[in-house]
């Protein structure tokens, strides 16, 4: 290892969030206070969505859609192999399939040509998901629901703060969800947000979230089966402080992804910068560059393993699905979905964060062409 190991992603904490959770430690209303309301009204204000029901998690946030829209034991969803499990995980939680539909190479999103093939008598929603920041083709995919009568669920948690024409992530479909890990564009350390012009869907999640509790009754009467899926107060008066420096982080991010792809420009014959979708602006969650088609999966892992070797924090951003043991034992293996598997092999997420320096991003573009000489 040489110099200071540089992870690869790192929240971005300032006194201000850190006086926001200590007022509410002072205040003696931890949870199911004013700061879940506060947080829930600064979201929806955000988005521009009607309704946000702030839970425990992005996973949370999307099993609790799938519930309010009705999908259980039986019913398909259509979705992507190249994502956080979760998004398909949250289908098995009600004994939901989910049929994965291939993805488009230049936004790694779900491909809406191959869709209605896949379309049956028991697909029930389209759950497609904005990846690393991109958006997905959410004016097709509203159009194809729209024609099969299903639903429409935009997993927005890697994309908070991106923009298509003015309208934000998660506002496409019937509903969207967020997450706020530490890795995220904003944090409250864990934590989760749905957002929905549908107050149907508001009311199931706010009262699922609680076990099943409504608002307006007793503490004690349980109106469905419900889950133990709360934000915190503490964790919501850091969401709004956080909240406030989207901006911030948005503009560091992209400076930074700037910054990565200047430096990436000399070694383009072996490595391609993130690429920047047209039309969208982009909220980056991770830097994800790619080895061209002259190396393989073998190279990625070998420069993986060197930059890891000297500090460097890096991972393969998104193993298939489809390829993990759990859904292989569901009848899926290599060849299945052939452009997500093309360029997962191949992917390489480089340190990401709002704190990250120039000095920093330059470091690891150097060990990334000593890795890359070494191939």
């Amino acid at each position: 290892m040489s110099g200071n190991p540089i992870p690869l992603s790192s929240p971005d904490i300032g006194e201000d969030d850190i006086r926001a959770v200590t007022d509410v430690l002072k205040s003696g209303r931890l949870s199911l206070g004013p700061q879940l309301q506060a947080f829930e009204a600064a979201m929806a204000a955000y988005t521009g969505a009607k309704y946000a029901v702030a839970v425990s998690s992005g996973t949370s946030a999307l099993h609790l859609c799938i519930r309010a829209l009705g999908i259980g034991e039986g019913d398909e969803v259509i979705t992507t192999p190249f994502s956080f499990i979760a998004s398909a995980n949250c289908m098995l939680f009600e004994k939901a399939v989910p049929r994965f539909v291939d993805i488009e190479p230049a936004t790694f999103c779900i491909d809406p040509a191959k869709i209605e093939q896949a379309i049956t008598k028991k697909t029930k929603a389209i759950l497609a998901v904005d990846v690393f920041g991109y958006l997905a083709d959410w004016e097709t995919l509203g159009s194809i629901a729209k024609k099969h009568g299903i639903a429409l669920i935009e997993d927005s948690c890697e994309s908070l703060g991106s923009a298509r024409g003015g309208r934000m992530a998660g506002t496409f479909g019937d509903c969207g969800t967020f997450a706020f890990y530490p890795n995220k564009q904003m944090t409250t350390g864990e934590g989760g947000m749905i957002v929905t012009n549908r107050e149907d869907i508001a009311v199931s999640a706010r009262r699922e979230r609680n076990q099943g509790r409504d608002p307006e009754n007793a503490w004690l009467e349980h109106k469905s089966l419900g889950f133990n899926y709360r934000l915190s107060d503490i964790q919501c008066a850091l969401g709004i402080s956080q909240l406030k420096r989207m901006p911030e982080f948005i503009h560091k991010r992209r400076q930074i992804a700037e910054w990565y792809k200047e430096e990436l420009e000399p070694l383009n014959e072996h490595i391609r910068p993130a690429p920047v979708q047209n039309g969208v602006d982009i909220s980056w969650f991770v830097y994800v560059a790619h080895l061209t088609a002259r190396h393989g999966q073998k190279a990625r892992d070998a420069l993986l393993a060197h930059l890891r070797a000297h500090g460097i924090g890096c991972n393969n951003y998104f193993p298939p699905l489809h390829l993990q043991p759990l859904y292989r034992t569901q009848g899926h293996g290599e060849g299945d979905f052939p452009v997500t598997e093309k360029i997962a092999e191949r992917t390489v997420a480089l340190p990401f964060s709002s704190r990250l320096s120039r000095a920093e991003v330059a470091s690891v573009c150097r060990i990334v062409k000593d890795g890359i000489l070494r191939l």
